[in-house]
């Protein structure tokens, strides 16, 4: 059974089981999840279902769901290629309750798929399966309901060192849901070395998990108590490439027809023979997937966060294609062939396919750049023989070469060579305290509060009256805040947006009679509390107070100007430069709007004129701009763009500018696009690698940059003694061509200079042997006019020794030359790198010519003198 037609099955099965089947979710978490570098498992995106924060309109769900585990806690990265079933990418098939069935029917539902004969057909011999050790109640359904005999029904205890610490014993954290498991495993045979779970050989490979069941039963408290779940829930996972090995009777994830196919794609891009034996195609293969699902789902190659894991996976498939002895960019070449395989399971690899290529390309380069420096800087350390590699090492080759340390413990793993992993930190732990230095940090929105929500009245008032539930000062609670206090303040009714969605906070104030509370900015404490920021500039505050609480309006109307332009901008680079433009960052503030955005290059000043006609136009349109409240679904079909990286919930707000701009926003907007005023863009620059950044301003902020760009141009007029701006170009032009003259007529009248001192310094040559040798300091003469002495003196006569030297802002320049007959038995090179080393310094070059520098400057006047000596000597 094909890996396609699996997947498939599975989700039909379930869905004629009363399961809704839900898309995959994005490889990158929800904004306001923290404790997810990657999506990881099937269960990520209901995790708010099961914590009872959200509610869906279904109690039964299936997914096939794409998993990255390549950084963080879960961390494949380094067995990728060497075992038979780690990815650093793979598919979690997945059937979930919420407070629907539980152990008996999660149960009979993974039987029947797995041995049903309209299903996998399985047969029943090769299963087992485990349950935890109290757990009599999964144990007496395998084993009564089921059939399953006694002897392949084992019971995992506590076996991780605590209690409920246990292989079969699942839990979120520390506190919260949690329960037993129940994992069912195909046993390959005999043939194959390993024993079941729970034995001594486990950890061979002849019995394979390929499904596990999780029973949430319990709530733990702080205290460690186990409190029964009002509604026990199910969640469990099966490896699509596990089962497909099953299913197609093969020992490795790595020979079922997806990774063959893939394995092959590798062979032919890099000229490498196939076979099942080379680790270096498996990992390529592997990371091929990783990569294209990433950066479909937003993920760029950056040096912090997912854009580092990335950029850790790239780097290392680059270099197995050099062991594969294939050193021109080639992995970009494998996105088709990815599309191909798995397109039709997930649109966005063949909507993005170009763009994954390029960006694949483009970071592929610029690591070949470096690669085979760094390769050479890592030979040089191992040459003698050592079997540690320092940290100093490794830390170069990971801060000035690029190379991640896991890429680092792969080539000294092939050979055998132990890494300074202390020392590497050390030098990490120096460079972090360097950036901590250097961070500025806003004020910490994350307080401990367990009131009632806000009310956000802001879309339509200024202005609300309101009662003080809470009081902040130094991150703690407190119940007042006193003249000149710094500190949050949570209302029940508020006009203040708190910052989110690239949009900053609100200002203004809190009035409570004649007291006087400053907010100088809005954040979220919680996802429906906000918290405004600021201090009490008179009187005091105190929790019960009724307040009056209004925004300041004139950086209200900034914000919502730049906010909505930048809806009609987005909008306007898709049109101008493609589809692929989608969002990557963006803050709105009452000065200007700064917009992030993937493209593979700079936008050029046509582009951005047309940009800039586009979003003008719609603001001379002063169409309507409408929200309405939707189900998420429905937003989407009627064409409403949503952010990457935004948790929208089953109800959306949907912003609509006339037929210019629809996107999903919760942010405030004008009435109107005509209130937007002019839009002009500022600049345009690149941040990443395929993302570019543009500012705009908008309204008064606009009107301002413009007037400043003609006072500008008129000082220029002016300067230049121009008859009007149109003819500022030309006389530049001129300007610069008369520049260009004087700076070559110059460089004559220096060389002609430089002709006229040689000939001097030739009078005043010294007879050494059977050679004239000429040695000077010459002050205010750059080192370019020195080689030009040099190079007339030596073509003077066939017996000419010469080293001149300048000394330009404590730093030695230095010059030799030989006459080319003479320079068979006297070197220019050595000469000048006799006297370097004297002073500070190195270089060389040819024969009859060589330059070198220093920094020693007291030491320069022995250096020249010893010359004479060191002549005698050569030609002794």
């Amino acid at each position: 059974m094909k890996t396609a037609e699996l997947r498939s099955k599975f989700l039909h099965f379930f869905e004629s089981k009363g399961h809704q089947i839900v898309s995959s979710s994005s490889l990158v978490p929800p904004q306001d999840d923290k404790t997810l570098l990657f999506t990881n498992a099937g269960m990520n995106q209901f995790k708010d279902v099961f914590l009872g924060f959200d509610k869906r309109p279904y109690s039964r769900a299936t997914t096939a769901q794409k998993c990255v585990r390549a950084g963080g806690k879960h961390n494949d990265l380094e067995n990728v290629g060497y075992t038979a079933r780690h990815h650093t990418f793979f598919e979690m098939l997945g059937n979930f309750s919420f407070g629907d069935y539980f152990k008996h029917d999660a149960l009979h539902f993974a039987w029947e798929f797995l041995t049903g004969k309209e299903w996998l057909n399985l047969p029943k011999e090769k299963l087992l399966a485990t349950v935890y050790a109290e757990d009599d109640e999964a144990y007496n359904i395998w084993l009564n309901e089921i059939g399953l005999p006694a002897d392949r029904i084992i019971r995992i205890g506590d076996n991780k060192g605590a209690k409920y610490a246990s292989d079969n014993f699942w839990q979120m954290g520390d506190t919260g849901p949690c329960g037993p498991c129940s994992e069912i495993f195909y046993d390959h045979g005999e043939q194959i070395w390993g024993g079941p779970p729970g034995s001594a050989e486990e950890d061979g490979d002849r019995f394979t998990e390929i499904w596990n069941c999780v029973f949430m039963q319990f709530n733990r408290d702080e205290a460690g108590v186990m409190h029964k779940l009002p509604k026990p829930s199910v969640d469990t996972g099966m490896g699509l490439e596990r089962i497909s090995a099953v299913m197609q009777h093969v020992h490795s994830n790595y020979e079922i027809d997806l990774f063959v196919n893939l394995l092959r794609a590798v062979a032919r891009v890099t000229g490498a023979t196939y076979s099942q034996d080379v680790p270096s195609l498996k990992v390529i293969a592997d990371h091929i997937r990783s990569c294209s699902f990433l950066v479909a789902d937003g993920v760029l190659p950056s040096n912090e966060g997912r854009g580092y894991v990335l950029r850790r996976i790239i780097r290392r498939a680059v270099r197995h294609g050099y062991k594969l002895g294939h050193k021109q960019p080639f992995f970009h070449l494998l996105v088709a062939d990815v599309v191909k395989e798995m397109g039709n399971a997930y649109p966005e690899l063949k909507a993005k396919q170009a763009q994954i290529t390029e960006v694949l390309k483009l970071e592929e380069t610029r690591f070949a750049q470096t690669l085979e420096t760094g390769l050479a800087l890592l030979e040089d350390a191992l040459k003698d023989g050592g079997k540690t590699l320092s940290g100093a090492v490794i830390f170069k080759l990971y801060d000035t070469y690029g190379f991640p340390y896991d890429l680092t413990a792969d080539i000294a793993r092939e050979r055998n060579i132990e890494l300074d992993e202390a020392g590497f930190e050390r030098e990490m732990d120096a460079q972090r305290a360097r950036a901590r230095a250097a961070q500025n940090f806003k004020a910490d929105a994350h307080l401990t509060y367990s009131g009632a929500d806000t009310e956000f009245k802001g879309y339509s008032d200024r202005q609300t009256e309101a009662k003080v539930l809470a009081l902040y000062r130094d991150g703690e609670a407190v119940t007042a805040l006193a003249e000149g206090e710094t500190g949050a303040v949570v209302i029940d009714f508020t006009p203040f947006y708190a910052e989110s969605g690239g949009q900053v906070g609100d200002v203004g104030y809190i009035f409570a009679g004649e007291n006087r509370f400053e907010v100088r900015d809005t954040q979220k404490i919680k996802a429906k509390v906000f918290g405004q920021f600021g201090v009490m500039v008179s009187g005091n505050l105190k929790v019960g107070d009724a307040v009056s609480a209004k925004v300041d309006d004139a950086i209200r109307n900034a914000n919502m100007r730049n906010h909505s332009a930048t809806h009609l901008m987005h909008r306007a680079l898709r049109d101008v430069l493609g589809s692929h433009v989608e969002q990557k960052g963006s803050l709105v503030t009452a000065e200007r709007t700064r917009f992030d955005f993937a493209h593979p290059q700079p936008v050029t000043p046509a582009q951005i004129t047309e940009v800039e006609q586009l979003v003008n136009e719609a603001i001379l349109a002063n169409v309507p701009v409408s929200a309405e409240v939707k189900a998420f679904d429905e937003a989407i079909k009627d064409g409403a763009m949503a952010l990457f990286g935004e948790k929208y919930g089953d109800h959306v707000r949907v912003l609509k500018m006339g037929d210019f701009s629809t996107e999903l926003c919760g942010g405030t907007h004008v009435n109107r696009t005509g209130d937007i005023g002019l839009f002009k863009i500022v600049s345009e620059s690149g941040i990443a690698a395929g993302v570019r950044r543009i500012e705009a301003v908008t309204g008064l902020n606009a009107l301002h940059f413009v007037q400043q760009q003609e006072a500008l141009i008129k000082d220029a007029v002016a300067e230049l003694k121009a008859q009007s701006a149109a003819d500022l170009l030309p006389k530049i032009q001129a300007t610069q061509a008369h520049a260009k003259q004087l700076e070559k007529a110059l460089e004559q009248a220096k060389g002609e200079l430089a002709k006229h001192a040689g000939a001097a310094l030739l009078n005043d040559a010294e007879l050494v042997g059977t050679a004239r040798l000429v040695v000077q300091q010459l002050d205010g003469v750059d080192g370019n006019a020195l080689r030009d002495i040099v190079t007339d003196l030596t073509g003077q006569g066939d017996n000419l020794v010469v080293l001149l030297a300048t000394v330009q802002e404590g730093k030695i320049a230095l010059v030799a030359g030989v006459s080319k007959a003479l320079s068979k038995s006297v070197k220019a090179g050595d000469l000048v790198k006799t006297v370097a080393e004297q002073v500070g310094g190195k270089g060389g070059g040819r024969p009859d010519l060589a330059q070198a520098g220093g920094t020693d400057v007291a030491q320069l006047p022995a250096a020249l003198n010893g010359v004479a000596g060191w002549l005698a000597s050569q030609l002794a």
